[in-house]
């Protein structure tokens, strides 16, 4: 897969003013310990104007990553952090925005190329390159209502659960 975050240099203008917020706050070096990887539609280029940029990191000693993160972003606008679990595993979630962005960093006790949205974004990835016309439709989708993985799902007929469906799919299609 292509490194769609050094590709939003010279994207779409969401892209480039993407780019150079998560650049302004230094996120990727401040983090750095912790393998930050942007996931999401911005950087696949199927955002909406209500699309938030994903970050999501490899944590296991929780204390020191929420300490850090309010640290570096408590005097951000709507700054919230929270502590949950996903997928049987814990997992901290804070949010802020800056610069017209709404920003989402996740962290979770397992390799960022294992989560969830890093595997999601690759098979969307990979479908959009196989299949460009998807772009248009799942924006549709994505204006409606639809979360990105439903949309996904609804386009190529995949049944139940959709966050696992998608993952599924792309095993089976050898996109993963």
């Amino acid at each position: 897969m292509a490194d769609l975050f050094e590709k939003m240099k010279t994207g779409t203008k969401k892209q480039q003013d993407a780019y150079r917020a998560i650049m302004e706050l230094d996120i990727l070096n401040d983090l750095g310990r912790y393998t930050p990887v942007l996931c999401g539609t911005v950087p696949l280029g199927i955002d909406t104007c209500e699309s938030d940029l994903d970050i999501i990191m490899e944590i296991y000693n929780f204390k020191p990553f929420v300490e850090k993160l309010v640290t570096l972003y408590q005097n951000k606008k709507h700054f919230t952090i929270k502590r949950k679990e996903i997928g049987g595993k814990k997992a901290v979630k804070a949010n802020f925005h800056y610069k017209g962005f709404e920003f989402e960093l996740f962290g979770q006790g397992e390799p960022v190329h294992k989560q969830h949205a890093y595997l999601h974004m690759v098979i969307e990835y990979e479908l959009l390159q196989k299949s460009p016309h998807l772009q248009e439709k799942v924006i549709t989708l994505k204006k409606q209502g639809y979360k990105t993985e439903h949309a996904f799902c609804k386009l190529l007929n995949i049944q139940g659960d959709p966050y696992k469906g998608l993952i599924r799919y792309g095993q089976e299609k050898g996109l993963l």
